[in-house]
């Protein structure tokens, strides 16, 4: 938690100047001084929710990149809906806690997440397929080759 109010609010990305979450003055008290007051699992919660994922596009593939350390492929899942909008969606389980347990600090995100992605029309949704690898997810969409313009052509008469 900070000491410094956030008065206009907290973005959700560094790098991303427009993801300001703005303050809410019915959520977590009536001031932005005390918004986490009393919410230590807020960060948590949004660090996973905000999972970060790459997008490429290659010459033949749409090429989707996660990074989701600790997660088994049973605990991510992957579907494409109405067509063309593809998710990507997961839960890292929090870990157990025994009674004499001591815990000094608490900094690895824990809880669900989804993304979702609406795929360009050229996007082979049928043939999706993905892979995870040393906590990588890697997903990726064949796309249908353009086809070549049909040129014709034409005779001048006179």
């Amino acid at each position: 938690m900070s000491l410094v109010p956030r008065f206009f609010g907290r973005r959700s990305s560094v790098f991303d100047p427009f993801s300001l979450d703005l303050w809410d003055p019915f959520e977590g008290g009536a001031s932005p001084l005390f918004r986490d007051i009393g919410h230590p699992a807020r960060d948590d919660a949004a660090a996973i929710a905000n999972t970060q994922i790459d997008w490429k596009e290659t010459s033949d593939a749409h090429i989707f990149k996660a990074d989701l350390p600790g997660l088994k492929k049973e605990e991510v899942k992957i579907e494409v809906e109405d067509g063309r909008v593809l998710h990507i969606s997961g839960e890292r389980k929090k870990e157990e806690e025994q009674k004499n347990d001591k815990w000094h600090r608490i900094e690895r995100s824990h809880g669900k997440f989804l993304r979702r992605f609406r795929l360009p029309e050229n996007a082979k949704v049928e043939e999706v397929k993905a892979t995870i690898e040393n906590g990588v997810l890697t997903v990726t969409v064949p796309k249908q080759p353009q086809p070549k313009p049909e040129v014709r052509a034409i005779k001048i008469s006179g």
